[in-house]
């Protein structure tokens, strides 16, 4: 049930209502495979400057996450700041260092080419279908993707739509892909492009997912109040697919269980800045999350 991840892994600095960070452990592939490691063995890969601890991906290793395809360039990580606004649906970014980051090519490892599960973090789609070369035929490749490569890269987000089995992506870009403001007729249009699953993430108001022609719509799990979001997609897509790939099969009430937990793990990482709060969880936590947030939405 080996899982791998792509994408990108940097240092944070972020000012919201409730304090700031600055450096901040983060990136896409830190906040999935923080995520996923409390269901399946994760492998990372990744690139990282000289500048890098690697000592802060401790906790990671500790849960028998495989960080060896975290290759180190000469240079600094990348970063990324930015500022929150108050209702923290809206942000502001401040400044976009993407230093080694700029030139990544995933080159993936012998040992990770028979991954069973595949998650292409946001990235170029022409280096994501580069990894699906390297990759021995998954059971089930998922991506994210963003308005940038909607935009400027579409002839190549549509190939590689259809080599995957899953697209995990906002509402804004779901529309934006699509041409449909309803989100309903948003998620068939990406599945006539090749993905069997696509699920929708509304932020603070949950997500949802289109699957063999219907429908599983979740609430995000209620905050009392919020640290961070930086990263709670990427949390909710390591959930997500580590749980898939614990079960290992594509059934109804898997999906929605991958959902739910999902959910709960993306509002562990709001209750902290970076990954703080992730990093702090213990396997328990997820379960007792769970229990409380069926009851939130059992209406039996």
């Amino acid at each position: 049930m080996s899982l791998l991840v792509v994408g990108s892994i940097a240092y944070d600095s972020i000012q919201t209502d409730s304090g700031s960070v600055k450096n901040a452990l983060g990136g896409s592939a830190i906040h999935f495979s923080a995520a996923s490691s409390f269901f399946a063995p994760t492998r990372i890969v990744g690139v990282v400057g000289e500048d890098f601890q690697k000592d802060e991906l401790k906790f990671l290793i500790e849960r028998n996450v495989d960080i060896s395809g975290i290759v180190t360039e000469r240079g600094k990580t990348f970063r990324w700041s930015g500022r929150y606004h108050a209702d923290m649906n809206e942000r502001d970014t401040l400044r976009t260092e993407l230093n080694v980051f700029e030139h990544f090519r995933p080159e993936i490892p012998d040992s990770y080419k028979d991954s069973e599960y595949l998650f292409l973090a946001n990235i170029n789609p022409e280096l994501q279908l580069e990894v699906l070369e390297q990759v021995h035929k998954p059971a089930f490749a998922a991506l994210d993707t963003m308005n940038f490569w909607i935009e400027g890269s579409r002839s190549e987000l549509l190939a590689v739509l259809k080599r995957v089995d899953g697209v995990i992506l906002n509402d804004t870009e779901a529309q934006q892909f699509s041409g449909e403001h309803n989100l309903a007729k948003a998620a068939k249009a990406i599945a006539r492009h090749g993905p069997m699953i696509v699920v929708i993430k509304k932020g603070e108001h949950g997500s949802i997912l289109y699957h063999n022609d219907s429908f599983f719509v979740l609430p995000a799990f209620l905050l009392k109040s919020v640290t961070d979001p930086t990263g709670a997609g990427d949390s909710f897509a390591g959930g997500f697919m580590g749980y898939l790939a614990q079960q290992k099969n594509l059934s109804n009430g898997t999906l929605r269980l991958a959902m739910a937990y999902g959910t709960c793990i993306a509002s562990f990482c709001c209750e902290g800045f970076g990954t703080l709060r992730l990093a702090a969880m213990e396997k328990e936590d997820t379960a007792k999350r769970l229990a409380v947030f069926q009851k939130l939405v059992d209406f039996s």
